[in-house]
């Protein structure tokens, strides 16, 4: 769709823009109005890729048209409001959250599209096998805490979502999870939002739904001291716990809980494994990372995980309780180890190793320098 041929067909545009992002499998839809145009962006493996630009008259009946589906007001342009479209209102695979908020060049609106198909499961996510064994090791135990970590885009939100179907197909648990927002609905699995606008936070939800008799908690985000002390305690005391934190490397989670919960033989007790991961685009099969319409020009369509773990043994838990404890954290294969073998195998480029870890360990084993930083 160009704007030299679109028409004012609101319902039509805006079920042709959702239909191009699924085909390309993005996960995001950015409107942005910028003078007399609306720019289109697709967020496609993590980046925000250009689409077309609708002309004035088309994209305020878009606008409308998005607003009045999601329920919002259709003349609030001046505050946010967030809202979400049933799939059969588009001719869509999936449901739309929508969010909307003023800019000095006009109104931007997000969608996000609710992966509720095809999602992934662990054997999906392209883990090593070590660290996948340790994940389902973790998964098949009663007790004790799971930890996803790294920076927000990592896939932390697609790992737990894997870990989740792997535990409804256990079965025989009450699984409980407090999420913001819930971007999949997993069958079997009791799922909850929280809403803080009415005062129901991660620390709220999970202290009482403790009392809901779950076998596994899975918390969201650990964003707060009490949110910390509640996971801790849960996993110490019969539960099952996965959660994530925003954390740099295995090292760095340790530093991070004991930053929020001062109680260190606590934390030593509670963890039984941490994965720290990062996501690195695919180089397109169809086209080799030339750029084809198959990868919006990009040179690579889907991601894959790279991947640092650390199991917490009887004896790392011993070195945990004493003064060397963040350097006792030492992954079973490092990150930079892991994402040169993803170049030497033609699976990424020494470019996008550069574009997510920038001038670290990581980039420079994985063969990232000026003179090979080039995309493809």
């Amino acid at each position: 769709m160009s704007a030299e041929t679109a028409e004012p067909d609101a319902p039509r545009a805006v079920e042709e823009l959702v239909l191009q992002a699924e085909r390309a499998g993005a996960s995001d839809i950015h409107l942005q109005m910028r003078g007399a145009v609306a720019e289109v962006g697709f967020r496609l493996d993590g980046l925000l890729a250009p689409g077309a630009t609708l002309p004035e008259p088309l994209a305020a009946r878009v606008f409308g048209r998005l607003k009045y589906l999601a329920r919002l007001k259709t003349y609030q342009e001046s505050l946010p409001q967030d809202g979400r479209i049933e799939k059969a209102d588009v001719g869509a695979a999936h449901d739309l959250r929508v969010s909307t908020y003023p800019t000095i060049t006009g109104e931007k609106i997000v969608l996000r599209l609710f992966q509720t198909a095809g999602a992934e499961t662990l054997a999906d996510l392209g883990l090593p096998n070590a660290a996948r064994a340790e994940v389902e090791r973790v998964l098949r135990g009663t007790s004790g805490l799971l930890l996803l970590t790294g920076p927000a885009g990592s896939g932390k939100t697609t790992t737990i979502y894997a870990c989740l179907r792997r535990l409804a197909e256990l079965g025989g648990r009450h699984i409980i999870t407090v999420e913001d927002p819930a971007e999949q609905v997993v069958p079997g699995v009791m799922q909850t939002e929280v809403a803080e606008e009415r005062g129901l936070t991660f620390a709220k939800a999970a202290r009482h739904l403790l009392r809901q008799d779950p076998q596994v908690l899975v918390i969201g985000e650990i964003r707060d001291e009490e949110t910390a002390a509640i996971v801790v305690r849960a996993a110490q005391t019969g539960h099952l716990v996965i959660a994530t934190l925003h954390a740099g490397s295995c090292a760095g989670v340790w530093e991070r809980l004991v930053t929020l919960t001062p109680d260190a033989p606590g934390v030593a007790a509670a963890l039984e494994l941490i994965l720290n991961q990062r996501l690195l685009r695919r180089v397109c099969g169809a086209c080799r990372g030339a750029g084809c319409a198959e990868c919006l020009q990009t040179g690579y369509r889907g991601r894959v995980p790279v991947v640092e773990w650390t199991p917490v043994t009887p004896e790392l838990r011993r070195r945990l309780r004493g003064a060397d404890a963040a350097e006792a954290l030492q992954p079973m294969e490092p990150l930079a180890i892991a994402a040169r073998r993803l170049v030497e195998s033609g699976i990424t480029t020494p470019a996008e190793c550069e574009r997510v870890f920038g001038d670290s360990s990581a980039g420079r084993s994985a063969g990232v320098s000026p003179a090979n930083s080039s995309a493809s």
